[in-house]
């Protein structure tokens, strides 16, 4: 029986410094800033050993995204126009928000789960949470599933 991919999303800083450079050799041969895997493994420091093992299986969730969809939980202080400032974030991104479910406000923090749709003029979807995340009164961004 063959194995199923199982896919995860987790933050950079619990990736393992080894694949973090994967993705980078893999960057710098993609924008042609050097022309051979063994002048991009010596310019991030890795073996080619290590590229190869591992090459197929780690990028960037913005490179693997374009037409898919994706849902972003969080919680955010009921302020006006704090939701509109999120939505700005995605808009300036060029992402397609496909449904918005909020809750009632309790205790001053709402409850928001967005669908987004990631299209081909896209940005970066990782930089679109960092901002998410660094807006005042939102807190706990999450990513719960891709289709």
């Amino acid at each position: 029986m063959g194995e199923t991919a199982k896919y995860f999303v987790v933050k950079q800083k619990a990736v393992p410094e080894v694949l973090l450079k994967v993705v980078e050799a893999k960057r710098l041969l993609e924008s042609e800033k050097v022309l051979t895997i063994q002048e991009a493994v010596d310019a991030v420091g890795i073996s080619r050993s290590s590229f190869y093992k591992y090459k197929d299986d780690i990028f960037q969730f913005h490179d693997n995204s374009q037409g898919t969809t994706f849902t972003v939980t969080f919680q955010m202080d009921d302020e006006p126009g704090l939701l509109s400032d999120v939505l700005k974030i995605i808009a300036d991104c060029r992402a397609n928000i496909l449904t918005i479910h909020q809750s009632i406000p309790i205790n001053g923090i709402a409850s928001l789960s967005l669908s987004i749709q990631v299209l081909q003029t896209t940005g970066d979807i990782s930089r679109m949470i960092e901002q998410m995340e660094d807006q005042k009164g939102v807190h706990n961004v999450k990513i719960v599933a891709k289709e």
